[in-house]
């Protein structure tokens, strides 16, 4: 069984006609339940729950349910783009292999003054990106990165292109501990008019990766969509299903979701997002997630305005990105390259630290420390 058996049985699920009929009603009842289910997700993501009383219901038991599981801290990361060479077409994406935008890929000798610059910022945790082309950032090349980056971070993540599993634990071995993938659209028949051409035109490789990174020790898994692609509200519940798959059938590794709002980019043509998602779909979103899972991290990133990610804290976020910066490099030297799409949060990881103890949580750089690893 894979998670696409459990999309099988959502695929043609009357959403529209279900969230129209629920009501404010509805919305606490299942809030009410210790044990919820995944029609009290759904229920959670209903217009209804908009209500300004029922919203505001929801918040204060998604703060209660943060700071009882996770405390009142919250944990800082920053990416670091190792290439934006791409083999995909994806219509939303600025790195999209049609487009004329500057290209590169960081020499080991970059890598190395990336990661030295990236400490010197006080940042533990990171996350490594590249356009997705085998070809031309091989998984080896990526092994190689991480073996330098280790010695100045304590934590790395990727999100990268679809790999195989015994490439996810070469990756594992050289020190990656995390794995990042949206899906980008849980549609199944959109999802092929977004990605026209290239190897993320496949569907059920992509969906199945964040499984092949369980599978190879991963410690954290983070899943998402990219809301506006397609209606937010039954993008949210399949991703929570995503993860409700993965956390019950990999208990030992750590599940998160982001929720990466669609933003402008360079090269970006004619695309106009199908969806407008607002600010309080956002709310919406965040917390009822932390009411229907409780332990699941929670993601966001520098596409939200520097107030809007003030007032998410407490609300049931648990990591920031800070620095953030989505062109090649960036930490060590001006960006040579064009950006994959622009951030709205241009604070630096001082500046996002002091905005965190204003909010009365504590910034941490570090949360863990790897006891062994599996030979």
């Amino acid at each position: 069984m894979s998670y696409y058996d459990v999309y099988r049985k959502y695929k043609n699920f009357p959403f529209e006609d279900y969230l129209r009929k629920v009501t404010a009603a509805d919305v606490e009842r299942s809030l009410q339940k210790s044990n919820k289910g995944p029609l009290d997700f759904l229920t959670m993501l209903a217009p209804a729950a908009q209500s300004p009383h029922v919203l505001e219901e929801m918040a204060q038991r998604s703060k209660r349910l943060t700071e009882h599981n996770f405390g009142r801290v919250i944990t800082l990361f920053t990416p670091l783009y190792l290439a934006n060479i791409c083999d995909n077409a994806c219509v939303y994406c600025g790195f999209n292999c049609h487009n004329s935008i500057k290209r590169s890929k960081l020499t080991m000798e970059e890598v190395e003054q990336e990661g030295q610059a990236i400490r010197a910022e006080g940042i533990r945790h990171i996350i490594i990106l590249t356009g997705e082309s085998r070809r031309a950032t091989p998984p080896e090349y990526l092994a190689d990165c991480t073996r330098i980056l280790k010695k100045y971070v304590d934590s790395i993540c990727i999100e990268v292109y679809s790999l195989k599993e015994e490439e996810y634990r070469m990756l594992f071995q050289a020190g990656v501990d995390g794995f990042t993938m949206f899906q980008e659209t849980y549609n199944e028949d959109l999802y092929p008019q977004l990605h026209p051409t290239g190897p993320k035109h496949d569907y059920r490789t992509r969906l199945d990766s964040p499984e092949l990174a369980c599978k190879a020790g991963y410690n954290t898994v983070n899943l998402g969509a990219l809301l506006g692609l397609d209606d937010w509200r039954k993008e949210t519940f399949l991703t929570g299903m995503h993860a409700l798959y993965l956390i019950k059938k990999y208990p030992g590794t750590d599940c998160a979701v982001s929720l990466p709002r669609i933003r402008p980019c360079v090269g970006g043509g004619n695309y106009r997002p199908a969806c407008n998602v607002k600010d309080i779909d956002i709310v919406q979103a965040i917390t009822a997630y932390r009411n229907f899972l409780p332990r699941l991290a929670i993601t966001m990133s520098t596409r939200e305005t520097p107030d809007f990610r003030n007032h998410l804290i407490g609300l049931g976020v648990t990591k920031l990105s800070a620095g953030s910066v989505t062109e090649v490099g960036g930490h060590a030297h001006a960006p040579k390259t064009d950006g994959q799409f622009e951030i709205s949060d241009q604070r630096n990881v001082e500046e996002m630290s002091q905005a965190i103890r204003k909010c009365g949580y504590q910034p941490v750089y570090k949360d863990w420390e790897p006891l062994r690893r599996n030979a």
